[in-house]
């Protein structure tokens, strides 16, 4: 990157166009406020500034400027899609990627079985084998 040049937020983010996240689950967390670009969002989400639970993705209403930071994405359940024409939903990679990138210390995906198919021991267990 060069010299004076900031990395754009939202380059973590997975944008699915005219979608929103309509929780069914009410303990799942939402906050908003007006901002006027969804890369503002996208920094704030990342930071997980100002906001009392990690965020997971942010939907941004073009039409009143608003971002909605979510707790949750479109894996979550307890979550339905939403079709709207005034937003965009922008979901964090790490937690919508269905690969592992590198040893995998980082992620934060949904695959739970070895490439041949077995399940894998949780994090909590130290059977079979020890952490």
């Amino acid at each position: 990157e060069g010299k004076g040049r900031r990395r754009n937020a939202l380059h973590d983010f997975k944008k699915t166009g005219e979608l929103v996240l309509i929780k069914v689950n009410k303990t799942l967390e939402v906050k908003t406020k007006l901002l006027n670009t969804t890369e503002q969002c996208a920094k704030r989400c990342s930071r997980n500034k100002g906001l009392s639970f990690t965020c997971k993705a942010f939907a941004y209403d073009r039409v009143t400027k608003r971002c909605h930071w979510l707790s949750f994405n479109s894996l979550t359940n307890g979550v339905r899609k939403k079709q709207d024409h005034a937003f965009d939903l922008y979901e964090k990679k790490d937690y919508v990627r269905n690969c592992i990138i590198g040893k995998g210390a980082d992620y934060k995906g949904t695959i739970s079985v070895t490439k041949s198919g077995i399940q894998c021991q949780a994090w909590n267990s130290m059977i079979p084998h020890e952490h």
